[in-house]
């Protein structure tokens, strides 16, 4: 029942803000594509321990020009469920706000990035309703593609006569 209520709230807990990355000086491997590794939900209205998610998966962009785009599914109740975003997100220190329109209208999310560059992992945390409730996303950096050789076309032969 907590989870289910948790992802009522899911929406309201994965929304951005529109505007540009603003930074000082981030590497530029944290603009990446991330894979979800995990999903937790820190719920201060009940005595429960934190509920971590399972049947976490998707994909979450971030570019360097201030875009994002989020493809997120959680199984619950045996069923999956998918939550697709795109918009935009700004940075300050470790803050990180998100905007993005659906079908309710703009709205945006609030909350706190650790990046470790030496590990490729990123977890977000996302400030929920009502205040004190949190939602944990863990994430891990997509391995970068390697380029594969272009075979060179090899002219045909000319066909023998008999």
């Amino acid at each position: 029942m907590r989870i289910l209520l948790c992802l009522g709230a899911l929406p309201a807990l994965l929304l951005p803000l529109a505007g540009r990355a603003q930074t000082s000086a981030p590497l530029p491997s944290f603009y990446n594509t991330y894979t979800y590794t995990a999903y937790t939900v820190y719920d201060t209205t009940s005595a429960e321990p934190p509920t971590r998610v399972s049947g976490v998966g998707g994909t979450l962009t971030l570019r360097a020009d201030g875009r994002y785009e989020k493809r997120l599914s959680i199984v619950a109740a045996g069923s999956p469920h998918y939550f697709n975003q795109t918009g935009t997100y700004a940075l300050a220190g470790d803050s990180i706000r998100f905007a993005f329109t659906d079908l309710k209208g703009a709205d945006v999310q609030r909350g706190t990035f650790r990046f470790d560059p030496a590990t490729q992992r990123l977890r977000i945390t996302i400030e929920g309703y009502p205040a004190g409730n949190r939602g944990v996303y863990d994430l891990v950096a997509a391995a970068p593609k390697v380029p594969t050789k272009v075979p060179k076309p090899r002219p045909k032969a000319a066909a023998r006569r008999k």
